[in-house]
C-alpha cells in the first residue's frame, strides 16, 4: 500500500477539521498555489480534472461542494477542498468580484455624496405638484393617478399628501428595498435635476414655480424636518446610511450565492453519480448482447457439426443395409438355382432319395428365411414412405416454430432495450424529485407502472421463447435424421436414367473439361490432361482461404455471387473458356449455398430435369412409381 491510500485510510469523518489545518498552512505560505492571474485561480488539489481556470466564485462554489460532498467523497479530499475554502474566503475575499449595482453618479465629489448621505429606507422619493387654478384637486390627490403617471420608475406604492402652506400636493412613491429600488429612485431624482425640477429649485420657488412638478430622492433632511411629509416618512421608513444598506445587500447576495452554489456542486455530483451508473448498465447490456450473439453463433455452429456427423452415420448405415439387401438378392438366386437342379435330379436309390429330400427340407427352410428378408425388405421400403411425408410435416412445424421463435426474439430485444431506457429516465427523473413538481411525480408513477408491465411482458416472452427454443432444436434433430435417412434409403433405388436422384452438390461437372482438353489435345493425353485438370480444380475448391465472392444489391436484396474478376477466374476463362468456368461456378454457388464451412461436397436429392432440388412431392410420387414396379416384377417371377 503506498503511502497516499496509507493517509487516507488515517483520516476519519470527525478528523477533517483538523487535518484541514495541513493544506491550510500551505496555501497560506504559498507551497501551493491558487491563483493564476487577476481574475483567473485553480484548484491544486484537482490538477487531473480538464477545467483548470475558475472565476473567484467558480473556485470558492466548487471547494465548498466537495468539502460537503457525498460518502463517495474520500475524506482526504474534504479536508483539502475545506482548507481551500477556508482559504479563499479569509486571505482572498479581496479578489471576489464586487455587487454589480446599476448606480447613477455623475463626478466623484457625487459618488461620494452617494455613500456618506443618509437615505430613508425602504427607497422612497418626493414629487410636489403645486395646485394651480385650473387644476382638479381630488384626482392629484389620487394615488392610483400617480401610480400609473410614476408607472416609468416601478414604483411599490404611492401615498398622497396635501401640504397646506404651500397649496400642493404631496406625492410619496415608496421602492423597493433593494439596490433595483436605489436605481429607480435616482432615476426619478436625475430626471427632475435636469429639468431643473429637483429640490434646490423646490426651496428656491422662483419664476413661474407653481407650473411645474419637482421630484427629489427622500433623505435625511426630509426626515427630520417638519411638517406632514417627515411625519409619514418616520411612519413608514427609518434612516439607513448607503453603506449599511450596500453591506447587508452583499451579506444577502454571498448568502443566496453560497446556498446556491452548494446546491450546484451537490446536483453536479448526483447527476455524475447517476450519469456514471447509466453508463454502466449500457455497457452491461451492450455486453450482455454480445455474450447472447456469441452463444447464438456457437449453437449454429455446434448444430451444424451435429448434423454433419449425423449425415455421416446414417449414410454409412445405409450403404451398408443396401450391401446387405445385395448380398441376400444374390443367395437367394444361388438357392434358387440349387432348388432347380435337385428338382431335375433323381435319386437311384432310397438312400440318395433320403438325401434329396433331406436336402429339399434344408431349401425350403432357407426359401422361408429369404421370404421373410423380402417381407422385411417391403416393411422396410414402407417405413421410407413414412419418413418421407414424416419429413415433410416436421419441416413445415419447425419452420413455423422458427420463425415464431425469430419473432419472439425481436419482441424480447425490443422490450430489453425499452425497459432499459425506463429505467435510465426513472434514475434522471428521482433526481427531479425534490422540484415537488406534481406533474414530475405523476410521470414517475406512470413510467414505474410502464416499467413493470414491460417486465412482466419481458418475462413471458422468455418463458415462451425457452420453450420454442427447446422444440425447435428437438425438431430440427428429427429433420435433420429423416432428411439424411431418405438419401440413404434412396441411394440404391435411383439410376442415372431417373429424373430425381442423389446429387453431390459442389462437386465439379466434368464434361466442360473433358471436352476442352479434347479440343486441345489428342488420345491419351487428351484424358490424362482432362485427369490432372479436373484434380486440381477440385482442390481448389475445398481452399477455404480462397473466397472468390462479391456482394451486390442494397440492405434487405443484398446477396453475394461469384466474382468473375478473381484472378484465377480470369485465368481460368483465358486459357480453357466460358463452359469450363460457368463449371467452376456453378460447384462454387453450391459450396456457398449448403457448406460454406467445410466447402467440401454434400448429398441431395436433385431433379436433373429442371436442375434444382427436388421438392417432397416429387420424391414421394417417385417411391410411389417404384415400389409399384417392384410388385410387378415380384409377380412376374411367381407367375
Amino acid at each position: 500500500m503506498d503511502k497516499s491510500s496509507e493517509s487516507e485510510s488515517e483520516v476519519s469523518e470527525s478528523e477533517i477539521a483538523d487535518y484541514s489545518e495541513k493544506p491550510y498552512k500551505q496555501l497560506r505560505d504559498g507551497e501551493l498555489k491558487v491563483k493564476l492571474k487577476l481574475d483567473s485561480f485553480k484548484c491544486p488539489f484537482c490538477s487531473g480534472k480538464k477545467k483548470q481556470h475558475y472565476k473567484y466564485k467558480e473556485l470558492l462554489a466548487h471547494a465548498t461542494g466537495v468539502a460537503k460532498g457525498s460518502a463517495a467523497r474520500n475524506c482526504k479530499q474534504k479536508a483539502n477542498h475545506l482548507a481551500l475554502s477556508k482559504y479563499l474566503k479569509n486571505e482572498l475575499a479581496g479578489d471576489a468580484e464586487p455587487p454589480r449595482l446599476q448606480l447613477t453618479v455623475y463626478s466623484s465629489k457625487q459618488n461620494q455624496a452617494v455613500v456618506s448621505d443618509m437615505y430613508v429606507w425602504p427607497w422612497m422619493g418626493i414629487v410636489i405638484s403645486p395646485l394651480r387654478g385650473n387644476d382638479d384637486k381630488t384626482l392629484l390627490l389620487d394615488s392610483a393617478y400617480w401610480l400609473k403617471k410614476l408607472a416609468r420608475f416601478r414604483p411599490l406604492e404611492v401615498k398622497t399628501i396635501w401640504v397646506e402652506e404651500d397649496s400642493a400636493v404631496a406625492v410619496v412613491p415608496r421602492f423597493s428595498g433593494g439596490m433595483d429600488g436605489f436605481t429607480s429612485v435616482t432615476e426619478l431624482e436625475k430626471e427632475y435635476e435636469v429639468k431643473r425640477c429637483g429640490k434646490k429649485d423646490w426651496s428656491y420657488k422662483t419664476g413661474d414655480w407653481r407650473f411645474k412638478t419637482y421630484g427629489w430622492c427622500a433623505r435625511g433632511d426630509d426626515y427630520n424636518c417638519q411638517g406632514s411629509i417627515a411625519e409619514y416618512l418616520s411612519t413608514v421608513g427609518k434612516l439607513r446610511s448607503f453603506s449599511d444598506i450596500s453591506k447587508e445587500e452583499m451579506q444577502k447576495s454571498s448568502i443566496v450565492v453560497d446556498d446556491l452554489a452548494d446546491k450546484i456542486a451537490k446536483k453536479n455530483e448526483d447527476y455524475n453519480q447517476v450519469q456514471h451508473k447509466y453508463n454502466e448498465q449500457i455497457i452491461s447490456l451492450q455486453r450482455l448482447i454480445r455474450q447472447k450473439d456469441e452463444l447464438d453463433q456457437t449453437y449454429k455452429e455446434e448444430t451444424k457439426r451435429m448434423q454433419e456427423i449425423s449425415q455421416r452415420n446414417v449414410y454409412r448405415i445405409l450403404q451398408e443395409k443396401e450391401m446387405l439387401s445385395k448380398k441376400l438378392e444374390d443367395r437367394m438366386k444361388d438357392l434358387d438355382t440349387w432348388s432347380k437342379e435337385l428338382d431335375k435330379k433323381q435319386a437311384l436309390t432310397e438312400l440318395e432319395r433320403q438325401k434329396l429330400e433331406e436336402e429339399k427340407k434344408k431349401n425350403d427352410a432357407v426359401n422361408s428365411s429369404l421370404q421373410l428378408a423380402s417381407l422385411e425388405q417391403k416393411r422396410t421400403d414402407d417405413r421410407v414412405l413414412t419418413l418421407v411425408e414424416e419429413h415433410k410435416r416436421k419441416k413445415d412445424e419447425a419452420l413455423n416454430k422458427i420463425r415464431q421463435l425469430e419473432e419472439e426474439l425481436n419482441n424480447k430485444q425490443k422490450l430489453q432495450m425499452e425497459i432499459q431506457e425506463l429505467k435510465g429516465k426513472l434514475k434522471v427523473m428521482k433526481h427531479r424529485e425534490d422540484e415537488d413538481d406534481e406533474d414530475v411525480k405523476k410521470e414517475m408513477k406512470k413510467m414505474n407502472e410502464e416499467l413493470e408491465e414491460k417486465c412482466s411482458e419481458l418475462q413471458d416472452l422468455e418463458d415462451t421463447n425457452s420453450a420454442l427454443m427447446i422444440k425447435e432444436r428437438q425438431s430440427n434433430d428429427e429433420i435433420q435424421e429423416a432428411r439424411q435417412e431418405l438419401i440413404g434409403g434412396l441411394s440404391g433405388l435411383l439410376s442415372d436414367r431417373t429424373n430425381i436422384r442423389i446429387k453431390r452438390l459442389g462437386e465439379l461437372d466434368e464434361k466442360p473439361f473433358l471436352k476442352a482438353c479434347k479440343k486441345r489435345f489428342k488420345g491419351e493425353e487428351a484424358e490424362v490432361q482432362y485427369a490432372i485438370l479436373c484434380s486440381k480444380w477440385q482442390e481448389t475448391l475445398k481452399d477455404s482461404g480462397w473466397y472468390p465472392f462479391k456482394r451486390v444489391g442494397t440492405e434487405d436484396k443484398m446477396k453475394e455471387v461469384v466474382d468473375e474478376e478473381d484472378e484465377q477466374l480470369k485465368s481460368l476463362r483465358e486459357e480453357w473458356g466460358e463452359e469450363v468456368l460457368e463449371a467452376v461456378k456453378t460447384a462454387l454457388e453450391e459450396l456457398n449455398e449448403y457448406n460454406p464451412s467445410g466447402r467440401y461436397s454434400v448429398p441431395a436429392l436433385w431433379n436433373f430435369k429442371e436442375k434444382r432440388k427436388a421438392t417432397l412431392k416429387e420424391v414421394i410420387e417417385y417411391m410411389t412409381l417404384q415400389i409399384k414396379n417392384l410388385k410387378n416384377l415380384k409377380r412376374k417371377r411367381k407367375g
